[in-house]
């Protein structure tokens, strides 16, 4: 009788947790939480962009300088793609950072872009602070940081 009250215990407290709010394409669960307080970085790639190809190493060297910096660099596949195609495709494009499946957008309340490759810019505050569109380096995502909120063209 007292495993089976101890054992519903479990599972009404295992109903109550939250879900994890995203996927990384590797398996790992993950929260929005775990971003606040810091700059997000939301890249948003194409395997056919090739502007997207170029900008990947730039993307790499931001994610590399994350302990300098107060920023996290993610990426999402435009095309939707999941599983072990989509890290094939993130290992055949050399991508070094993490790589979100789902929909940030939905979360952070931001249209869906509409050219690649787009690089949404959050800020600390869970706010947009602005959308690059076009190839970015270093130093025009370090400038997005302290722009106006807005649009941006690369």
């Amino acid at each position: 009788m007292i495993r089976a009250a101890a054992l519903a215990t479990v599972v009404v407290l295992g109903a109550c947790a939250e879900p994890p709010q995203f996927l990384m394409a590797d398996g790992v669960a993950g929260s929005y939480d775990d971003w606040q307080g810091r700059w997000v970085v939301i890249n948003y790639w194409a395997e056919w962009c090739a502007p997207c190809r170029h900008e990947i190493p730039e993307l790499n060297r931001l994610h590399a300088a994350r302990e300098a910096i107060p920023a996290v660099v993610v990426g999402v596949n435009f095309d939707g793609l999941e599983g072990e195609p989509l890290r094939a495709l993130i290992a055949r494009m050399g991508i070094e950072f993490p790589v979100v499946v789902g929909a940030p957008r939905l979360h952070y309340e931001y249209p869906l872009p509409t050219v690649l490759p787009t690089t949404v810019v959050i800020a600390p505050d869970g706010t947009l602070a602005v959308t690059l569109v076009g190839p970015q380096t270093i130093e025009t995502i370090a400038k997005a940081w302290s722009a106006p909120e807005g649009t941006t063209g690369g």
